[in-house]
């Protein structure tokens, strides 16, 4: 990596850790819910993804205390999930459904978005095609991640096996310095480390997520059986606000991105590329979570060997309702 490459690494750090400082504390004494509001504690990944998040600092909720909780890598959030560290997460469809297939109590209840993901190669990188990606090494977030999904899906779209790349398992926060040290060839995670990766000229993007699969899930907001029985109200004012957020952020891009700052940690420039090139780099319109779209994702599961053995009964894993009822409000406000 070259002088300004490091020193671009050290401005963007210091951005973040100075909005993470304050911007947290002065939202939280200001948005998140009225004193007496139940806590619901919501884990997710300082990612593009994770974007709606920004209902914390945007809405006055009356039923609930949001507290943003953020991890570092997957593997932590969906353990704090099982274990009930957190109370709700946000968490990538594969591995909400494992989690469901191994007893974890857990509903999905929306998605967090659509598309959202990059397939990024080293700027260093003579390749051009996919057939070009024979033996190199790419970086994913887990094999239990969307992102195994699809980069297996552009393979076998070009009839290549899995086997003919090395995958590295490794933290989306860690891959654009990875990628920049040539410790991997490339990586496929959610934005906006693809983006950054771009901005500061060690990385390329080969592909978007949605011209692999266009219109794509990826994570969805997964809560504990026994917060969603005990407090639906509480719920139903989440997920009214997060459908609201993603209204917002497609109309709103700009102020979206100043407003994810505290939350993701990320440069403000970054955050505005994400979101403008191209629009529907990831989307957050629609965010019902239909049984069609789980199914097509359990499919692959199964066809590219994430799942083994018996089918999960999506019906009592998936809980619409809330979705469904927030929706009929935008549809016709007087609801």
């Amino acid at each position: 990596m070259g002088a300004m490459d490091r020193r671009q690494f050290l401005k963007w750090g210091a951005t973040a850790l100075a909005v993470g400082g304050l911007g947290l504390g002065f939202w939280a004494g200001k948005r998140g819910g009225k004193d007496g509001g139940i806590p619901l504690r919501l884990g997710y990944l300082p990612i593009t993804d994770h974007l709606t998040l920004i209902a914390h600092g945007l809405r006055t909720f009356e039923r609930l205390r949001l507290i943003p909780v953020k991890y570092g890598a997957w593997p932590e959030l969906a353990e704090a999930l099982r274990a009930g560290a957190v109370d709700a997460a946000f968490l990538l469809t594969p591995l909400g459904l494992t989690l469901r297939r191994q007893g974890a109590p857990v509903r999905a209840v929306l998605l967090g978005h659509r598309n959202g993901s990059v397939l990024t190669v080293s700027s260093r990188a003579t390749f051009e095609t996919v057939l070009d990606l024979r033996e190199k090494n790419i970086a994913i977030p887990s094999r239990f991640s969307t992102h195994y999904l699809l980069l297996r899906r552009l393979l076998s779209d070009h009839g290549m096996e899995a086997g003919v790349i090395r995958y590295t398992d490794m933290a989306p926060p860690e891959m654009v310095q990875a990628l920049a040290t040539g410790r991997i060839d490339g990586f496929i995670v959610a934005e906006p480390f693809g983006a950054q990766a771009e901005m500061l000229g060690v990385g390329r993007v080969m592909l978007l997520s949605r011209d692999i699969w266009k219109d794509h899930i990826c994570c969805v907001l997964n809560i504990r059986e026994s917060f969603l029985e005990t407090y639906p109200d509480a719920v139903q004012e989440l997920v009214d606000g997060l459908v609201d957020t993603g209204r917002f952020i497609e109309s709103r891009r700009e102020e979206a991105a100043v407003l994810s700052l505290p939350y993701l940690g990320q440069n403000r420039e970054v955050m505005d590329f994400v979101l403008n090139n191209p629009k529907d780099r990831v989307t957050y319109q629609d965010l019902f979570p239909s049984e069609d779209d789980f199914a097509k994702t359990f499919e692959d599961m199964r066809r590219f060997g994430v799942w083994d053995g018996a089918p999960l009964d999506l019906g009592r894993y998936l809980e619409p309702v809330f979705a469904r009822k927030a929706y009929e409000k935008i549809a016709d406000p007087q609801t």
